[in-house]
C-alpha cells in the first residue's frame, strides 16, 4: 500500500510539474513580442456585446492589431470570428471598428467564419491561396498565442509570431488553466 501511495504522490507532483511549467511557457511567450514584421496580423475574435459594441478585450486586440499595421509592422489584416449568440459577425464588426482607427478597409480581410481557434487557422490558410502572404503576427490574448502558433505550425505555416495587448482581467485565471488541456487536445 505504502508503494501505491508514493507512486500516486510522485505522479501527482509530475502533473503540477508539469502543468506549472507549461503555464509558466504560455504566459512568457505570450507576453513577448520581438518587435518583429510581418505580412499579414491575425486577429481573433471575441465578444461582440448585445448592443453590438465590442467588449473591452476584443477592442484592445484590434487596437494591438491596427498599431501593428500604423507602425508598419503588417502590410495586411485579417480578422477572425463567428457569428455569437448576439447576433452579429465578430469579423464584420471587428472590420468596422479597425475603419474607425483609421485603418483602410482595403487591406483588411474578414473571415466570419472562425468560430474556434482551430476554424481560424484552416480559414487563413485559405485566405493564404488568394493573398500570399508568407508570415503571420497573431494577436489575441497572451494565455491563447500559443496554441494558436502550433495550430499553424501543425498546419505547415511556419513563420508565425504573435503580440499581445496588454489587457487583463480577472478571468484569465480559468483562461489560463484552460489553456493547459486545451493544447494537448485540440
Amino acid at each position: 500500500m505504502k508503494f501505491v501511495l508514493k507512486a500516486f504522490k510522485i505522479i501527482l507532483f509530475c502533473l503540477i510539474a508539469w502543468f506549472l511549467i507549461h503555464t509558466v511557457y504560455i504566459i512568457i511567450d505570450g507576453l513577448s513580442d520581438d518587435g518583429q514584421k510581418a505580412d499579414l496580423a491575425i486577429i481573433l475574435g471575441s465578444k461582440v456585446n448585445e448592443d453590438g459594441s465590442l467588449s473591452e478585450r476584443l477592442k484592445e486586440r484590434l487596437e494591438t492589431g491596427a498599431n501593428l499595421y500604423k507602425k508598419q509592422r503588417v502590410k495586411m489584416i485579417l480578422v477572425s470570428g463567428g457569428l455569437g449568440k448576439e447576433g452579429f459577425y465578430e469579423g464584420d464588426k471587428m472590420k468596422e471598428f479597425l475603419i474607425t482607427k483609421g485603418i483602410s478597409d482595403s487591406v483588411i480581410l474578414v473571415d466570419n467564419k472562425g468560430n474556434n481557434t482551430r476554424l481560424t487557422v484552416e480559414n487563413t490558410l485559405e485566405f493564404q491561396k488568394k493573398y500570399p502572404f508568407k508570415s503571420s503576427i497573431v494577436v489575441s490574448q497572451y494565455f491563447h498565442v500559443t496554441r494558436t502558433k502550433k495550430l499553424f505550425k501543425e498546419r505547415g505555416f511556419q513563420d508565425i509570431k504573435s503580440v499581445s495587448p496588454r489587457y487583463f482581467e480577472w478571468r484569465d485565471l480559468y483562461s489560463v488553466m484552460r489553456e493547459f488541456p486545451a493544447y494537448y487536445l485540440q
